[in-house]
């Protein structure tokens, strides 16, 4: 049986060669970086192809060879693959949902609480050789993160694993979804209009698609507080960038903490290096590397499952 399995971009997930692909198959090939013309000459004769967060375009599927059956997404997102062509090409898709919950969640929480003690500004302090927070008394604003409402939209995996810390700091929860639950054991399912008015901190958790995509434009960021802080361990799409800086540049709402942005890096002009009230990251939420370690084996069980005859996590 053809076990082919090639990677084409480990770099993604492997940047510190510590993971062992060798799980994957018998027959596997593994490359840092693929360009599109290098990834056909390289899955010839393959059987499953491994992707991270790398686009996939129908034109690129429909130059595959037959005998690819698989793609693995090695990520909770699959947006940058197209579905409709792998579909009609016969091949499937399946994904990775749940290797990252609790990273991604402790990193919007660390986003919250970095903002509550405003930490990225004393430590901005400390870098330029500014003590008075020591020498005088507290510069910057300093509160507690009990008693604050936290807004969750999208209550997946990740969603839920940060109301369950939330809760346990004493925060009151909101969340905005699409199937709404039953109100119960502290938390109140709402409108968005509703969380986006009354959420000190809102936390993105929904998968990026064609209802989702800028979500957060000037039109919403006109609804929350003031004070209110946004953070999106997300897609950086769920967010329209430009408006999101214009709001901060003005102070129009408190701050951003953003893991993830519209572009990855952002270009060397963008505003989200420098603006004191953003908290910017390289989508480090899933980077861990027990992370990735759980990661590469969750891609092991897809293509074993498939080998099988019983795939799993199965988007197309």
């Amino acid at each position: 049986m053809n076990e082919r399995v090639v990677v084409v971009n480990a770099k993604k997930m492997n940047y510190d060669h510590l993971l062992d692909f060798s799980v994957l198959s018998r027959d596997v090939a593994v490359y840092d970086d693929s360009t599109d013309e290098e990834i056909i000459e390289r899955i010839q004769g393959a059987r499953v192809v491994v992707t991270k967060e790398l686009p996939v375009s129908g034109e690129l599927i429909h130059r595959f060879p037959k005998s690819v059956e698989l793609i693995v997404e090695a990520g909770t997102g699959y947006n940058n693959i197209d579905l409709d062509a792998a579909r009609a090409k016969g091949i499937t898709v399946c994904n990775i949902p749940a290797y990252s919950t609790e990273r991604v969640a402790h990193t919007a929480i660390m986003m919250i609480m970095n903002f509550a003690s405003t930490m990225h500004q004393q430590i901005a302090m400390l870098a330029r050789g500014d003590r008075s927070n020591f020498t005088n008394h507290l510069q910057v604003p300093h509160t507690e993160i009990n008693g604050k409402t936290l807004g969750i939209i999208g209550a997946g995996h990740i969603g839920m694993e940060v109301v369950k810390v939330a809760k346990a700091l004493g925060m009151n929860i909101l969340i905005y979804t699409r199937t709404p639950k039953e109100d119960g054991d502290g938390i109140r399912y709402v409108s968005l209009d509703e969380l986006l008015a009354h959420s000190d901190y809102i936390s993105l958790h929904c998968p990026l698609n064609e209802h989702t995509k800028y979500m957060i434009n000037k039109d919403t960021i006109a609804k929350m507080k003031p004070t209110a802080v946004i953070v999106n361990t997300g897609r950086g799409a769920l967010i329209n960038e430009a408006d999101l800086c214009e709001a901060l540049k003005a102070h129009k709402i408190g701050g951003a903490g953003l893991d993830v942005q519209e572009v990855e890096p952002p270009r060397e002009d963008s505003p989200l290096y420098t603006l004191d009230n953003v908290i910017i990251t390289p989508h480090m939420g899933w980077k861990g590397l027990e992370t990735r370690q759980r990661l590469v084996g969750i891609i092991k069980d897809d293509i074993h499952g498939f080998f099988a005859g019983k795939p799993i996590n199965v988007v197309s």
